[in-house]
């Protein structure tokens, strides 16, 4: 029999709202949570068409689980986070482990990805993969 989650989809999906609002506020768009094998999108803002290529998004954000090997014990340190800059807003993506997470956003000052990329990544790193 395989082992219980440490949580349910619902309390990652809450936590990782609550974590992107508090640290993005009314520039959130989306949000979309990510495994090897999986999306699903999480949030998306009310004044926003669904529809979005979440898979072919999906399937690029899933290059972070090589770059986070790539870039491990480099000069620069380890890898964070990333941050695609779009005509009209941003995507920033998150990998802890065997999961992510990429949130996107309209545009902002920039120092507020890094308190974004905190956040969801505490909220990934709390939550084992099931």
């Amino acid at each position: 029999m395989e082992p219980e989650p440490a949580y349910t989809p619902e309390e990652l999906a809450s936590e990782l709202l609550s974590a992107s609002r508090t640290s993005v506020g009314d520039s959130l768009r989306s949000i979309t949570y990510f495994d090897e094998d999986n999306e699903e999108q999480l949030y998306l803002r009310s004044d926003l068409e669904p529809g979005a290529d979440l898979v072919g998004f999906a399937d690029n954000e899933r290059l972070g689980f090589h770059s986070q090997v790539a870039y491990q014990d480099t000069e620069l340190g380890n890898y964070q986070f990333t941050i695609r800059v779009f005509e009209r807003g941003f995507l920033t993506r998150v990998i802890v482990g065997d999961h992510g997470c990429f949130v996107t956003t309209d545009e902002m000052p920039t120092e507020e990805f890094e308190e974004l990329a905190s956040a969801v990544g505490t909220v990934l790193g709390s939550h084992d993969p099931p």
